[in-house]
């Protein structure tokens, strides 16, 4: 008869008093660490909408669909795609946009659960009706720049339309001959180029 040794038998008399040394969990909640990298989620107050965790995403798990008739943006992250390599938070503009959580239970039959999404508000060009961006980029970009961004009218007509200093206007194709009042509107690069030659130079676009 072989006799246990004097370690093994340690270890079973401490697992009689004081029970087993592995968490009870899934039956009592077993916290992470605090840098732990579990589920992340997109903040309301601090995501720009910029897609830059899209851009930077190696496994591609981000999805950014712009809907111009809507006038929304949607960037959608898949956790069943994600890596959790933080290249996402480690590169938003605004460092709080996206993050991690310490939630690990992910285990789900319903893919619709494994998705984080989170909605924002296009910017359009009120002449030709392109995209130029985020309401809440520009807003950013204006606020990061200071006063530096007076010298921008499209900064300078986004944030007088946050404070309801100057009323949204609808899409509609830009009377030119008014001349520099056109300016005065919310252009994209290439519609405001075409403005400022007709009113410098007298260059019309088809030209």
């Amino acid at each position: 008869m072989k006799y246990p040794k004097l370690r093994e038998l340690k270890e079973a008399i401490k697992a009689l008093i004081k029970g087993p040394y592995t968490s009870k969990f899934p039956y009592k909640p077993s916290p992470a660490f605090s840098r732990f990298r579990g589920k992340q989620e997109f903040s309301e107050e601090h995501c720009v909408g910029c897609g830059a965790c899209s851009e930077v995403c190696p496994a591609k798990a981000i999805d950014v669909t712009d809907d111009a008739r809507s006038g929304k943006r949607n960037l959608t992250l898949k956790l069943e795609d994600c890596i959790f390599c933080g290249n996402c938070q480690a590169n938003c503009i605004t460092e709080k946009g996206i993050s991690f959580t310490n939630e690990y239970d992910m285990a789900t039959y319903d893919r619709k659960a494994a998705i984080v999404t989170i909605e924002k508000d296009l910017l359009l060009c009120e002449d030709c009706g392109c995209i130029i961006g985020t309401k809440d980029h520009i807003r950013f970009l204006a606020k990061k720049l200071g006063i530096l961004a007076y010298s921008n009218p499209l900064m300078i007509l986004t944030n007088q339309q946050q404070l309801k200093l100057a009323e949204p206007m609808q899409h509609k194709p830009l009377d030119r001959h008014k001349g520099r009042q056109a300016m005065f509107r919310v252009l994209c690069p290439k519609c405001r180029r075409q403005v400022m030659l007709e009113d410098e130079w007298g260059v019309k676009p088809s030209e």
